[in-house]
């Protein structure tokens, strides 16, 4: 299982799939909470297979997570993620991510989805790797990848996770393809649902992610 520690405390961190490439706004839920909702089944993400083209340079891209908890916009670092970034994208547009959850938020540390099985340990058949620079800070909004504690640093599956504490205090090994640049009230919504560290007191789902580019 991909981990993640917290404090002394070892976090499972793993991976997934997701959308499409048309323009989407973030919005919120009406009553400016999550919408209590099932979820989703397991599925088996099957073998894929790594993107090999960098994205376009002079263009940035963007994935915007439309949850049951409302919506929010990751914009991709592509300096600090080459190999990362496509991959997210490839996955996105592959509609990988599509019906999954967030399988675990952890109060005031981090918030954890991108595996299609809903086990915490599954991911797209293959790894990307992209050493985070030995200052990385994983502050609020930062979006990281999960890794398992025997992967070398900046080791990469499709989970992913999004930092809700000011500072969650990690060392520098895992990979950091962006930041939240819109909606994190959506982000603190979802980490609001954390009870332990383990799944949110009621399901989380993604429906679909879109890739915009600029």
């Amino acid at each position: 299982m991909r981990a993640v520690p917290l404090a002394v405390v070892a976090l499972a961190l793993a991976a997934g799939c997701g959308g499409g490439d048309d323009e989407a706004t973030p919005t919120a839920p009406a009553n400016g909470e999550c919408e209590a909702v099932d979820a989703p089944e397991p599925r088996d993400p099957g073998s894929n297979e790594a993107p090999t083209a960098p994205l376009e340079d002079g263009k940035t891209y963007a994935l915007t997570f439309d949850t049951s908890c409302g919506s929010f916009t990751v914009t991709l670092d592509a300096e600090l993620a080459p190999n990362t970034a496509p991959s997210l994208v490839a996955l996105a547009r592959a509609s990988y991510f599509d019906d999954t959850a967030f399988h675990r938020v952890v109060p005031a540390f981090v918030i954890q989805g991108g595996d299609p099985t809903q086990t915490g340990s599954g991911g797209p058949g293959y790894s990307t790797v992209d050493v985070p620079p030995s200052d990385a800070a994983y502050t609020k909004g930062t979006v990281a990848m999960a890794k398992s504690s025997v992967e070398a640093p900046g080791t990469s599956g499709s989970q992913f996770f999004v930092v809700i504490g000011d500072d969650a205090g990690l060392p520098p090994e895992y990979a950091i393809v962006g930041e939240v640049t819109d909606g994190i009230d959506a982000v603190e919504r979802i980490g609001a649902l954390g009870v332990a560290d383990g799944p949110p007191s009621q399901p989380i789902v993604i429906s679909s992610v879109t890739v915009t580019e600029s």
